[in-house]
């Protein structure tokens, strides 16, 4: 178990505060700052970080600290803000590729600072458009993709050796991701330099969103060798986005989110080290990312426990050395299940108070929903309209000239404090459902406790019976929502909103049919067997292959299968 004590070297007595101060400055001084007004409305001159009055005693001041220094409770830089705003990152995806990428161009001429691509559901279970199991769903809650040459289609005219780019994908992440390997060959990008993120966190499918291919054991064969060719060939990507987004999504609480979350990153780190790697080399390649809730005080929180929880661990038991290792990185979404079909247009204030929640907890990226998305995709002017939240955070309020501008809140503090301490609570719980912390396990204790969990349906339970309390809450009206369970009565009408036409899976099943005649057949069909091969041999790392299928022009559906052919699937059992 990891202690919890923070930096021995770093007390709350004066001496140590003041050294911690100096240390912050120091680093402060020296590191580049953005050229920018840091001043308020009023012209105030700002100072870039808040701490104790010189002189004062504050006990257990080395589990705040200062900006940029372990435990990282107040943010991975001693700038905050100041050096490099926040990543405008806004998710985006529908219908076929060629209506997403004048999305994403939108988007990018508007002030975006990265891509993060959402796929249809077919694509999200390794499914082709014109599978049985795809009838009427494609292009509907994202983009088809289908092929290397939709991903062509997807950024034409996006330099991806210019652009980050986020893929919420997780069951055939990897196959997706090799796609996108060739999209940037075929662009003339070199692929050692690209840089952005993929979701690819299978352990969150089985605990909440329920979008797997395959048994977890295979699932963690890929995804090892995914970090292991990302750390070796293209070091600026991140192969794996820990997700605790959709676990909030379906029910859990800020701390379960958290908890099982982390408890996910700890289990990707001992894969890593079961590999042989170097934590010191691939954790800097492990991200995360988060849900904004409503609730605006106990979000910062979150956050704030989030970087002290995962730098101590990944310090003191796992054994990493590094600053970089040691930072937690995350992206943040605003809550989707805060929006309410009633009275939309209140969405928009709820996205902007989540939003700054995301911002003073110190996200590293962002995503604000639009107003719509609980009716159906965002229109052009709601996707506006979210985009606009998020620059008039960053260019009018002034929440970036102070690095953790609520650290030392009482309040805050305090619910950082309670936060960590039930998330504490839950690792222990795994750790004994595989066996204890000492537990034999060929990857390791917590990912022992993570399948186990998985297995006895502790996850899904977990959550569900927080979901149950909650909207028990909502029904009794001790918990209250304006437009649904209080302040009803509205002047508003109905939204107009983006409706996908059926003929958008017509053409992408024409567009595959001729894709499938004009391929050489015979050149896919050894691809695909070389990869059944590699499959099978159960050594070697299997991405060369599946970026060798993906040139041939395979689909997603047909490498998907091919690989099923021997992982198998999974059936999760029913829990009541």
């Amino acid at each position: 178990m990891a202690n919890t004590t923070g930096d021995p070297t770093n007390g709350g007595g004066a001496h140590h505060i003041e050294a911690g101060r100096d240390r912050w400055q120091r680093r402060y001084d020296s590191a580049r700052k953005r050229d920018a007004d840091f001043t308020t409305l009023s012209g105030r001159t700002l100072e870039p970080a808040y701490g104790p009055r010189p002189g004062a005693e504050v006990p257990g001041f080395e589990r705040i600290g200062w900006p940029g220094e372990y435990p990282y409770t107040r943010g991975l830089y001693p700038t905050g803000y100041r050096g490099r705003a926040w990543t405008i990152r806004q998710f985006a995806g529908f219908g076929n590729a060629r209506q997403t990428n004048e999305r994403y161009k939108m988007i990018l001429a508007q002030g975006g600072g990265g891509l993060s691509v959402a796929f249809d559901m077919p694509t999200l279970m390794g499914y082709d458009s014109d599978s049985a199991q795809a009838l009427g769903e494609v292009g509907h809650c994202g983009v088809a993709i289908d092929s290397v040459a939709d991903m062509d289609l997807l950024f034409d005219g996006i330099p991806l050796g210019e652009t980050t780019t986020s893929m919420t994908i997780s069951g055939p992440a990897i196959p997706a991701f090799c796609m996108y390997l060739v999209a940037a060959e075929r662009q003339g990008v070199d692929i050692g330099g690209l840089n952005g993120t993929l979701q690819t966190d299978i352990f969150k499918e089985y605990i909440a969103q329920k979008e797997w291919l395959y048994p977890p054991e295979p699932h963690l064969r890929l995804i090892g060798d995914l970090m292991e060719y990302c750390a070796e060939h293209i070091p600026a990507f991140k192969p794996l986005s820990v997700s605790g987004y959709h676990i909030r999504e379906a029910g859990a609480t800020a701390a379960q989110e958290l908890a099982y979350t982390l408890a996910d990153g700890f289990g990707y780190v001992e894969l890593g080290l079961s590999r042989g790697m170097d934590i010191d080399r691939f954790a800097p390649g492990l991200s995360f990312f988060f849900d904004a809730h409503i609730d605006f005080f106990e979000e910062i929180a979150k956050f704030r426990a989030a970087r002290r929880i995962w730098a101590r661990w990944i310090r003191d038991t796992y054994g990493a050395k590094t600053e970089k290792a040691q930072w937690l990185r995350f992206h943040t979404q605003t809550a989707g299940v805060s929006l309410t079909a009633q009275q939309p247009y209140n969405n928009v204030v709820r996205t902007a108070v989540e939003a700054l929640s995301a911002v003073l907890g110190g996200t590293n990226s962002l995503h604000t929903n639009a107003l719509d998305e609980t009716l159906a995709l965002p229109t052009e002017q709601s996707a506006e309209i979210a985009l606009r939240t998020q620059q008039v955070l960053m260019e009018e309020t002034g929440v970036v000239n102070v690095a953790d501008p609520l650290g030392g809140s009482w309040y805050v503090e305090a619910l950082t404090d309670e936060i960590e301490a039930e998330a504490e609570r839950i690792f222990e719980h795994i750790l004994q459902m595989g066996g204890g912390a000492d537990a034999e396990h060929h990857i390791g204790p917590m990912t022992s406790g993570i399948l186990a969990g998985i297995e006895n349906g502790y996850f899904s339970s977990e959550i569900a019976e927080s979901a149950f309390q909650y909207q028990q809450a909502l029904e009794k009206g001790d918990k209250r929502i304006v437009g649904v369970n209080c302040h009803t009565a509205t002047v508003s009408g109905e939204l107009d909103i983006l409706k996908i036409s059926h003929e958008v899976e017509h053409e992408q099943k024409r567009v595959l049919t001729e894709r499938r005649s004009a391929r050489d057949k015979d050149t896919v069909d050894r691809a695909l067997a070389r990869l059944l091969q590699g499959v099978r041999a159960d050594d070697g790392n299997l991405i060369p292959l599946i970026m060798d299928a993906a040139r041939a022009e395979a689909t997603l559906g047909e490498i998907c299968a091919t690989m099923g052919e021997e992982f198998g699937t999974y059936t999760e059992d029913p829990q009541f």
